[in-house]
């Protein structure tokens, strides 16, 4: 029977334990598998290769992202290092000029060192993008939206561009989860995770997740991950497939309380930018309402000079700073020496990762007690009374 997102979040995947009638699927706590005789398994042989735990999350997100396929990873970076390992020397691929610091690291510090090269480009403007593809270009890589400026992208039309060219296209969605959002359904070839965030959603566990329709691809993906050996853990399976079953009613509050928080932002005298793709008058407004069913919860806003962005973090109350994003509680970050440092400090700030950019996880606490904390902190931060 066809479920709908909110039913598939619950039953999708494996549901429950054939063997007990249990209704969440067992933590399957071992490394290895009995087998009846040589090259006789029960379908297991060791955890690394494969584990019921974590197979059941594998199926699951590939439920949810409407792929074939999936595979889970022991962070986002781990998902990240294998997708980026089906390429060789000499290939090139063409990046979201702002995408997550820790991309940009692996990109330039370690693949770089075996030959594969990066060009950033502004994937939101089709031209460049069509304009920077040659024969070198082996994929298009897509935050959409992008970490931290929530850079909109059309994934279908960059899809269309890519495939033209016969290029892949993987998207990180993240931000938006297949709550929102469905990359493959738009044309996308890869999509990718960091299951820390939203899907975990309550800042306990790390973890990481791809997902392909291909045949060949995801053979080529199971191999590499078998290889590489980045798995995740069975517990952290755990973790994450409990958290998806709250990611409807999770992404609901995070999305409302966000659209509050950045209209609030926008209206206010305390900063002098605001960026969040929920507001009519953001760049990317009409391109995210046509491909995704909500804005998301992740907002990022420029404090007015007149505000001082490091006692702002030490003014806040209820709002925490720290890396990471996503979970339940509301979280602050500080992109230019936080989660974007690795990127060199010159094309930070020609894409916008300005000093004074703030970027906000909205959780689910009470929105006008966020409004409140924010207010406070800004106040406090004050350079001169005002």
């Amino acid at each position: 029977m066809s479920l709908n997102i909110n039913s598939l979040l619950i039953h999708g995947g494996t549901d429950g334990d054939e063997t007990t009638g249990a209704v969440n699927v067992p933590i399957y706590q071992t490394s290895t598998y009995k087998q009846d005789g040589l090259g006789e398994t029960r379908g297991w042989e060791y955890s690394r290769t494969g584990n019921p735990t974590r197979d059941a999350l594998e199926k699951l997100i590939a439920d949810l992202e409407e792929g074939k396929y999936g595979f889970a990873f022991a962070s986002g970076l781990a998902a990240i290092n294998t997708v980026l390992s089906l390429f060789k020397a000499g290939d090139r691929l063409l990046v979201s000029d702002n995408i997550y610091g820790g991309t940009f690291r692996i990109l330039d510090n370690v693949f770089k060192n075996f030959g594969i090269e990066y060009s950033i480009v502004d994937t939101s403007d089709l031209k460049a993008v069509e304009a920077a593809i040659d024969d070198d270009v082996k994929a298009v890589y897509v935050e959409s939206p992008a970490n931290p400026l929530l850079t909109i992208t059309d994934i279908k039309a960059v899809a269309e561009v890519a495939h033209k060219a016969g290029k892949l296209l993987i998207v990180d969605n993240t931000f938006l989860t297949p709550y929102l959002q469905r990359p493959l359904s738009l044309g996308a070839d890869i999509v990718v995770h960091s299951g820390t965030k939203y899907l975990g959603g309550h800042s306990d566990t790390v973890s990481g997740l791809a997902v392909v329709k291909d045949k060949e691809l995801a053979d080529r993906l199971y191999y590499l991950q078998n290889a590489i050996g980045g798995v995740l853990a069975p517990w952290d399976s755990f973790l994450v497939i409990r958290g998806i079953k709250t990611l409807g009613v999770r992404m609901d509050r995070h999305v409302q309380n966000a659209e509050k928080i950045a209209n609030w932002l926008n209206e206010s005298k305390y900063v002098s930018k605001v960026y969040y793709p929920g507001l009519k008058s953001d760049p990317g407004y009409e391109v995210q309402k046509k491909q995704a069913d909500g804005p998301g919860a992740m907002i990022s806003f420029v404090l007015d000079e007149k505000y001082d962005y490091k006692k702002f973090f030490k003014s806040l109350k209820l709002i925490t700073l720290a890396e990471s994003l996503g979970g339940v509680e509301s979280l602050v970050c500080h992109p230019a020496s936080m989660t974007h440092a690795a990127i060199p400090k010159e094309i930070r700030e020609e894409v916008g990762i300005v000093d004074e950019l703030i970027r906000f996880s909205v959780g689910i606490e009470d929105a006008d007690d966020l409004i409140k904390d924010l207010e406070q902190a800004i106040k406090a931060s004050a350079k001169e009374a005002i």
